[in-house]
């Protein structure tokens, strides 16, 4: 008979499979390429196969299984995937996926389901690099895994809008309670919440696009530095690429079968060399400057607006209460979204956000109060 503690761990195993086949029913739906389309709805079906592993161990033991309820992580993805499309969550899926991917290594009797969860982190690492199997000549199979981990220990696009929110509510609920508790003019305070999200959005925008002009340009002269380095010492940038492949695990005589194989063509070697040696993508160069500015300065502004609004309509007490409210409920939501890459349960990273973001607005308010004692 399994313990009460097992038992609790194969619902929670059944409850994991049921979502992941919920994502990627999802994402097969959405999906327009007709191959990725097929592998999505591959994983759901397999993962509704583990979920009925589960469903048997449960039944076996005479634990009834309850309708399943997906998660608000799991909500989360598929309103992102509808509304945004698959590449938006791809990352996280498959970062999720590659962490899950020893879940059954321990679990008796479930040799069979560690296996396919390999498989599955695998395949879902591949989609997302692209690297999807092609001739035996095609040798950026071979540079796709570690660019696609690159690619998830960086982070992604999601991550970088939650948290452009997050320091423009953060920020600017943190100034208002400090002005606020200074006992200022409810004026002032309007005042004190536009200047602050107009000037912290002013500042990330400019940040942004200072870091991807730079970014974009010290790329190019590395990408320069290396078409020079080929145009002159061809034979020395060739055994440099069979190193990387023979440091990837590739056989040596294979790995100069490969550079040689690369060299024949100049602007594919500089590619490959631009992203194996340099780790840049020259067709991306770190994105548009513009675009990335524009995005940052919407999102702080957006994080910025949820503690400044109530004080438009209201004043005193109650828009303070208002402001906390509105800015509880932003950060609960900040919360849910880290919860895509943390992790955690988005109802633990919801309530952490929260008191973090009440803990330092509380912080600032005190001082606010005593800074105004003192000066009066």
């Amino acid at each position: 008979m399994a313990s009460g503690h097992e038992l609790k761990r194969y619902q929670r195993n059944l409850a994991d499979e049921l979502d992941s086949a919920a994502v990627y029913d999802t994402l097969s739906s959405a999906e327009k390429d007709a191959r990725r389309r097929k592998i999505f709805a591959d994983l759901a079906a397999a993962e509704r196969e583990h979920a009925q592993v589960w469903r048997d161990k449960l039944a076996a033991h005479g634990v009834p299984v309850r309708a399943h309820r997906r998660s608000a992580k799991t909500l989360l993805l598929q309103a992102l995937t509808r509304a945004f499309g698959p590449q938006v969550v791809l990352k996280t899926v498959a970062a999720a996926e590659y962490a899950d991917r020893d879940r059954y290594a321990h679990e008796p009797g479930a040799q069979a389901l560690s296996r396919q969860e390999q498989e599955h982190a695998a395949i879902v690492q591949s989609i997302v690099s692209d690297s999807a199997p092609r001739d035996d000549g095609d040798v950026s199979r071979i540079a796709a895994a570690e660019s696609w981990h690159r690619g998830v220990a960086s982070g992604n696009d999601l991550r970088a809008a939650v948290l452009g929110a997050n320091d423009g509510l953060v920020s600017n609920f943190c100034l208002i309670m400090g002005v606020a508790g200074a006992g200022t003019a409810n004026r002032t305070i309007v005042l004190t919440g536009l200047a602050g999200l107009v000037a912290g959005a002013c500042s990330m925008a400019l940040g942004e696009w200072l870091s991807v002009t730079n970014a974009r340009e010290l790329a190019r002269t590395q990408i320069a530095k290396e078409a020079d380095e080929l145009e002159h010492t061809p034979d020395a940038e060739r055994r440099e690429l069979a190193l990387i492949y023979r440091a990837k695990g590739v056989d040596a005589g294979e790995a100069r079968r490969i550079a040689a194989q690369i060299m024949r063509d100049k602007d594919n070697a500089l590619d490959t060399l631009s992203r194996e040696e340099l780790g840049i993508d020259p067709a991306q160069l770190g994105g548009n400057p513009w675009s990335a500015a524009g995005v940052s300065f919407l999102l702080f502004a957006t994080g910025a607006a949820f503690p400044a609004a109530p004080f438009l309509w209201a004043s005193g007490y109650a828009a303070i209460a208002q402001s906390v409210l509105l800015s509880a409920v932003g950060l609960a939501a900040v919360g849910v979204f880290t919860s895509l890459f943390n992790g955690r349960g988005a109802l633990f990273s919801a309530a952490r956000q929260i008191a973090i973001g009440l803990v330092a607005a509380a912080f600032t308010a005190g001082a606010g109060r005593l800074l105004g004692v003192s000066i009066s």
